[in-house]
Order: structure tokens, then sequence, then C-alpha cells
């Protein structure tokens, strides 16, 4: 019969060949994920292209309609460039909910386009696109928020443990809702 040395050594090595297989195995399944992540909302805004589009264009009056602005309204925010379209630049520096980071215009065509660069600095570095499209719909404008951007194999493991979509998108809905809000209230309706 093994001493009590032998089967502490046996154990613990089943326990560790256990622990390997399980970080293989995620390891592996992590790799297999997607490459890139998109979140995507959208909404029917009670106004013309022309008005939701003002709004998204000048970064000063993202403040009103972000939903990480409510969530630290301490933030130190400055600008850069032209006060809106391509070019103009919003940072951000704030609590630890909202990190801190640099949004660009990259892409501004009137009425019907506004795309970002969107770079985070804190708590995590990435770079990501976001666009906002605008399209006539009879009376109301179509508009649809969406980011989309690469996940490294880092990306890829945080994608297993939480994901992207359910994380922002509820964010994405609210931003949406209180544009349209903020829309609907610049044509009186």
């Amino acid at each position: 019969m093994p001493d009590k040395n032998t089967r502490m050594k046996r154990i613990l090595s089943i326990g560790l060949a256990v622990l390997a297989v399980v970080v293989i195995g995620f390891c592996a399944i992590a790799a297999l994920q997607p490459s890139e992540m998109r979140v995507e909302r959208r909404t029917l805004i009670s106004a013309s292209p022309a008005v939701v589009f003002a709004q998204v264009n000048d970064l000063h009056t993202w403040q009103k309609f972000s939903p990480w602005a409510k969530r630290d309204p301490e933030a130190k925010n400055t600008f850069e460039g032209p006060g809106a379209g391509t070019r103009a630049v919003f940072s951000w520096d704030g609590n630890a909910e909202v990190g801190a980071g640099r949004m660009t215009i990259v892409e501004s065509v009137p009425n019907e386009l506004v795309r970002f660069r969107l770079d985070f600095l804190k708590p995590f570095e990435g770079t990501n696109e976001v666009a906002f499209t605008f399209t006539p719909e009879g009376e109301q404008t179509r508009v649809v928020w969406s980011m989309t951007g690469e996940n490294d194999f880092m990306g890829k493991a945080i994608g297993l443990l939480m994901n992207m979509d359910a994380m922002i998108g509820g964010d994405f809905e609210q931003g949406l809702a209180d544009l349209k809000a903020l829309s609907e209230a610049a044509t009186g309706r």
C-alpha cells in the first residue's frame, strides 16, 4: 500500500493534469472565437436626417445623449480640431466606470453617416470603429449605431466570459432613446 506522501503526490499530479487540460481547452476555445466584435442597435426618430445628423456630428452635443456622460458628470472632457465634422476630436478622462479615451470623427457625410475612430486608454486599451447611419423613412429617420473592432487573443478570451453585445447594447439603446428625445425636441415633436 502506498504511503501518505505518495498518495498526496499522485493527487497533486492528477489535479495539475486536470488544470492543464482545462487551461489548454479554454485557450483552444478562445482561439476559435470570431476575430471581429460587433454591437449594433437601431431606432426610428421622428425628425429629419439633417436634425439627427447635426446632433451626432457635433461632439459638443454628445454629453446630452451619451449614457456614459451620466455615469460621470465630473469627467474631464476636452475638444480639439473643428467644432464638428471630420477631424473633430473629443477626449475624456473619467472615473473607473467610464475610463479614458479619445473619439475622432474620421468621416462625415451630411445627413447620411458619421464614422468615428474610438481609442480606449483606460481601463483597457483598444481601438474600435463607431458609425451612425441616418436613413429617411417617410417622416422619420432610421438611425443605426454600430461599433466594430478586432479581437486579439485576450479579447477572444474575455468574450468567452463577457458578451460585448450584452455589456454595451443597453448603453446604445439608452443613448439612442436620449438622441431620439433630443432630436424630436429640436423639431418640436
